[in-house]
């Protein structure tokens, strides 16, 4: 048996949200949907969102929840006509539909919270590093030689996709379909755009990190951490 934490401002949470949930024998705990619920939220294993209606919203909700550092998976529950604009800038980690039926509810939650558990013991990091770059997933941020990243999402989520692969060249179609999903309809102008953006704000000093690769694409150039401080030249003793 699971704790769930449901965030949801429906008058009815568990039947009116996700019906299958009464038939399970998880605990689930309510608290509305809102910036500040995490604040004294209780433990749990796993974070249900209620999906199902004010999309536009509910995405800016699902995003701030990551920048929040919450360390457990967050399934959106939602209607299948909203399916078509879900996408990984959602930062969910899978899709309940809200007619579920128990058995399938209660395999998403354990396969949910398996990889989290197996990423765990694996030991995979919040943190990439590549080079002067770091980059935290947990809490959105990303660091040039310790210097905060003021970022857009796209802008954080290219720089981490590029530095989690450093020195590979991607396609500009690469990159649209990795970053930005199969569902975005925009063209490959749009990974120049964010390319121009992010090396504006890694400065003169480091925009050589995203590298051109002449009608190819782009590339994330590794370079070795730099010493604060200079070595003096040895004086040979004659």
């Amino acid at each position: 048996m699971s704790t769930l934490l449901l965030l949801t401002n429906a008058l009815l949470p568990s039947s009116e949200v996700l019906p299958a949930l009464g038939l399970l024998s998880h605990q689930v705990r309510v608290l509305p949907a809102e910036g500040t619920a995490l604040l004294d939220a209780p433990q749990c294993d796993a974070i249900l969102v209620d999906g199902r209606r004010d999309l536009p919203q509910v995405r800016s909700f699902t995003r701030l929840l990551r920048t929040t550092g919450v360390d457990v998976p967050v399934l959106l529950i939602t209607t299948e006509g909203a399916l078509i604009g879900v996408n990984a800038e959602w930062g969910v980690d899978d899709v309940v539909l809200e007619t579920a039926g128990p058995a399938e509810v209660d395999a998403r939650l354990r396969l949910a919270i398996g990889r989290l558990a197996r990423a765990t013991d694996d030991g995979v990091p919040d943190e990439i590093r590549s080079g002067e770059v770091s980059i935290d997933e947990a809490t959105y941020t990303a660091r040039v030689r310790g210097r905060v990243l003021d970022l857009t999402y796209k802008e954080f989520e290219l720089l981490k996709f590029l530095a989690q692969h450093p020195g590979r060249v991607f396609s500009r179609a690469q990159l649209l379909q990795e970053v930005w999903g199969y569902d975005y309809f925009g063209g490959t102008r749009t990974v120049d755009v964010h390319v121009r953006r992010l090396r504006a704000k890694l400065g003169a000093e480091h925009e050589a990190l995203i590298g051109t690769v002449r009608n190819v694409g782009y590339r994330f150039v590794v370079t070795p951490p730099r010493s604060d401080e200079t070595v003096p030249a040895q004086v040979p003793v004659g």
